[in-house]
């Protein structure tokens, strides 16, 4: 595209894009699930993230990011189904979801080499940052939401282990 107007360079980018995306969330859906594992170094929390509170703290997360578009997880899955009766099983399952959301953002973030691959250089670096940028703040919240989730999933295994051990301390006294 080194010779096209400015008009079908941006067109063809932007059908390019919305293709690229698309194939990335087949591929997320398509890949297996031991990929999104949260004990992945990939999906750990950085010491600078702070167990999420850096994104609350400097990007005033809670703030914007209801507001963005959501997508529905794989087999239908979405945080709008949540109930007050939230099961390990159900916090594992979105915690799941949260990897392979960053994930399919990431691997849209990739589009940034194809960008320089073809388009002029300035435009190809342009584009392929916009696109890096339009994908960031949604691995944020991916990220935000998962270690809130294991802080919550921890909480419930605390809680569960008390119960646990009344009941023994129960039984053991009758």
């Amino acid at each position: 595209m080194r010779g096209a107007s400015i008009g079908t360079i941006l067109l063809t980018n932007v059908l390019l894009v919305v293709a690229w995306h698309f194939l990335m969330f087949l591929a997320c859906i398509k890949v297996k699930t031991s990929l999104f594992n949260p004990e992945n170094r990939f999906y750990q929390a950085k010491s600078w993230e702070k167990n999420g509170r850096w994104y609350a703290k400097h990007l005033k997360i809670n703030s914007w990011k209801d507001h963005l578009p959501q997508h529905t997880g794989k087999d239908g899955f979405t945080k709008e189904h949540m109930q007050s009766n939230i099961t390990l099983e159900y916090l594992d399952r979105f915690i799941m979801e949260t990897c392979r959301g960053e994930w399919d953002h990431w691997m849209c973030c990739l589009y940034f080499f194809l960008s320089l691959l073809i388009n002029p250089f300035l435009i190809g670096l342009i584009l392929g940052l916009l696109t890096i940028l339009f994908n960031l703040p949604f691995i944020a919240i991916q990220r935000y939401n998962r270690f809130r989730l294991q802080t919550l999933r921890k909480r419930m295994l605390r809680e569960q282990e008390k119960m646990s051990a009344g009941d023994h301390k129960a039984l053991a006294e009758s």
